[in-house]
């Protein structure tokens, strides 16, 4: 892990915060440690996926099939055709390497797809084919190389779950006598591939359209869930969630039909999500959140509006001088970040 990289982004997040209380107006500018590089991507379409290998390698995915690859930190993006795919909206992307990656697409029936590439995008594997007219997934997560997990909207009032424990080449069902009860029409938000979160060997987290955490501690096999205290309607409810370790975890949301609000859009658990407590500050909708690698309090939230940035644990927040965007990932081992959104745009955080 870059200690280094880490510990200076820390501190950058924590001169935003001073920067913010110092300043009556409530002007914040960006910490100068902090740096976004415009990247081009070579597309229009919307980027909702975004997962970060590295610092040389990352992978995006949005609308008309369009999925691209970098392995020069983002010099060059690669667009990376899915024969058969070229009308699907993919919505998360998941990657191993600079070679295997996993993307799935959304929509109703036909359209939820999971496709493999194991040679850097040259193919593509369909390894997910749904038939079920009434499914509709909305993102996955894997454990590690072998193991993961598809989320989709509820029917006949169970959660459409699939695992894979042979890396994505099949994927199953798990029974529905073993999901916890939907409440009518919940599901989950297809917006940035965030809305479930993983970690260790089996603890699983989802967030939910009715503002629930449904989470399990193997892999999938029982739940439980709970009540997240954010706003949650029609366009409303957890849209990303994201845990640091077992027990500390973050949703966040709001309405997407009212980007700048902020009422009720975050809230905080330190018990693995069994209960959870409503934070304020946040300057708007936000669509994906995530913990800065090696800085344990350090936190990222995002939107199509804006960007904020919390030193303590989500407590307490700060506006970000930054672009807005639908999704982000942050490289494990530290050093580097993308973000993704319209128009094809891509930007990555680094630190000199």
């Amino acid at each position: 892990m870059n200690r280094s990289w880490s510990w200076r982004l820390g501190a950058a997040l924590l001169a935003t915060a001073a920067l913010a209380a110092a300043d009556p107006r409530g002007a914040v500018a960006q910490p100068p440690a902090i740096v976004w590089q415009s990247q081009t991507s070579g597309v229009t379409s919307r980027l909702r996926g975004i997962s970060a290998v590295s610092a040389s390698v990352a992978w995006a995915c949005g609308g008309n099939g369009t999925v691209l690859r970098t392995v020069d930190g983002g010099r060059r993006w690669q667009l990376l055709p899915v024969p058969g795919a070229e009308s699907l909206d993919f919505r998360d992307v998941d990657a191993m390497s600079d070679r295997v990656a996993h993307v799935l697409s959304i929509g109703t029936g036909a359209a939820s797809r999971i496709y493999e590439t194991s040679d850097g995008g040259a193919h593509w594997d369909l390894r997910f084919a749904n038939t079920d007219p009434r499914v509709f997934l909305d993102a996955m997560a894997f454990w590690d190389e072998t193991r993961g997990m598809a989320v989709g909207d509820s029917v006949d009032g169970r959660f459409v779950i699939l695992v894979t424990t042979d890396g994505g080449r099949t994927w199953t069902r798990v029974p529905a006598d073993r999901l916890p009860p939907a409440l009518p029409g919940e599901g989950a938000y297809a917006a940035s591939g965030t809305n479930v979160a993983v970690f260790g060997r089996g603890d699983v987290w989802i967030g939910t359209t009715a503002a629930r955490v449904l989470r399990s501690p193997d892999g999938g096999q029982t739940w439980r869930v709970a009540n997240a205290p954010l706003a949650h309607g029609t366009s409303a409810g957890i849209f990303s969630i994201a845990f640091r370790d077992a027990q500390h975890g973050i949703v966040v949301g709001g309405d997407y039909q009212k980007e700048s609000e902020a009422s009720d859009n975050a809230a905080v658990t330190v018990d693995g999500g069994a209960t959870w407590t409503l934070v304020r500050g946040l300057s708007g909708f936000r669509s994906v959140v995530a913990w800065v690698p090696g800085a344990p309090r350090a936190i990222l939230a995002f939107g199509p509006s804006g960007a904020d940035s919390s030193s303590d644990e989500g407590r307490t927040w700060s506006p970000l001088a930054a672009e807005g965007f639908d999704s982000l990932s942050m490289v494990a081992a530290g050093g580097a970040a993308w973000a993704t959104g319209q128009r094809g745009r891509i930007s990555k955080l680094t630190l000199p």
